[in-house]
């Protein structure tokens, strides 16, 4: 079969595509015939072994995909034919991957295998910090930081199914007509976010700050915050980790809140079905659509990582394996 693969940890230049062994189908797995594999930022970091998670080399990366069952055990749920979405967390940038069956999900028939793709890191990641760290409810405000890139839209649609009102950060009209797409009730440019949501909310501030970006903007999310708000720390596409002077925490009693889906999950894989379960509704009936800015094939599998390495990504980019 043919995959992409991570042979020096050069960047996305580096990935190449070649032909290597199909995967065996061990016990307690799902053979899966991959049609689109979903590209995220933790890809480029492994492309250059700066992700925590550091395979040996060579490995086929990509952790998320969608396609048909080929094979599954003589236990499984999954029978071959079924159409799937799964997290292999390595190997999705191939023509067939196998993965755990607790981490492979029913696709509804109305979901394309883009959207499959696309569901898993995002929404997954965005649906743990707003429901289980930042307790969402109902009415609150919440502003979303990088909100035309793959989390920043996930953030958008999956906030307003839960009925807050969305502000989306942008810093380009282009990004700007995505979050509008992605059903943002306002937005505002990254330059003067702080007083445009402190106008936007009668100087009150926001209750949750969803914030995948870092750098810079972190202090003035601070600042934006309502009383008892909380900032997400979801990661750091900006390149800098920024620090917290905690004594801004006493002035609001505000929180910043660590999102770490993947410890989370490691811990309770059943929480990845449960989450499953949570937003499958949400796809039957519209409310969560994955915007997909840029679909490339498995050769080009090197732009398409520069593309979110670069911070081009308008919505969530995948690759057509099939």
């Amino acid at each position: 079969m043919r995959a992409a693969r991570v042979s020096v940890l050069e960047g996305p230049a580096a990935v190449t595509v070649e032909d290597v062994e199909e995967p065996a189908l061990e016990p307690g797995h799902v053979l899966i015939d991959v049609h689109e594999a979903g590209v995220s930022f933790p890809d480029v970091l492994q492309s250059k072994g700066l992700y925590q998670m550091k395979p040996d080399l060579p490995f086929i990366p990509g952790a998320e995909c969608a396609g048909v069952v080929r094979r599954a055990g003589d236990d499984s749920i999954f029978q071959p034919g079924d159409r799937v979405a799964a997290f292999p967390i390595l190997g999705a940038f191939a023509e067939s991957v196998a993965v755990p069956e607790e981490r492979v999900f029913p696709l509804p028939e109305a979901v394309s295998f883009a959207a499959g793709a696309a569901l898993l890191m995002n929404y997954l990641t965005v649906h743990f910090a707003l429901v289980r760290r930042a307790q969402i409810e109902r009415g609150e405000t919440v502003l979303v930081h990088g909100a035309a890139g793959g989390v920043g839209t996930a953030a958008i649609q999956l906030a307003r199914a839960m009925d807050a009102r969305v502000i989306a950060v942008v810093s380009s009209p282009e990004k700007r007509a995505v979050a509008e797409r992605a059903g943002a009730h306002h937005v505002i440019d990254a330059d003067d976010f702080l007083a445009s949501a402190k106008e936007l909310t009668g100087g009150r501030g926001v209750d949750i700050v969803v914030d995948p970006v870092g750098g810079d903007r972190f202090t003035d999310s601070l600042r934006s915050l309502a009383p008892e708000g909380r900032v997400l720390v979801i990661g750091f596409t900006a390149g800098s980790i920024p620090e917290v002077k905690v004594n801004r925490l006493l002035l609001s009693n505000t929180s910043v809140v660590g999102v770490a889906w993947g410890a989370m999950w490691t811990n309770e894989p059943e929480y990845l079905r449960a989450q499953w379960t949570a937003i499958t509704p949400l796809l039957e009936n519209g409310s969560i659509d994955p915007l997909i800015g840029s679909t490339h094939p498995l050769d080009e599998v090197a732009a398409a990582l520069t593309e979110i390495d670069e911070r081009r990504a308008l919505g969530k980019v995948t690759l057509r394996v099939r």
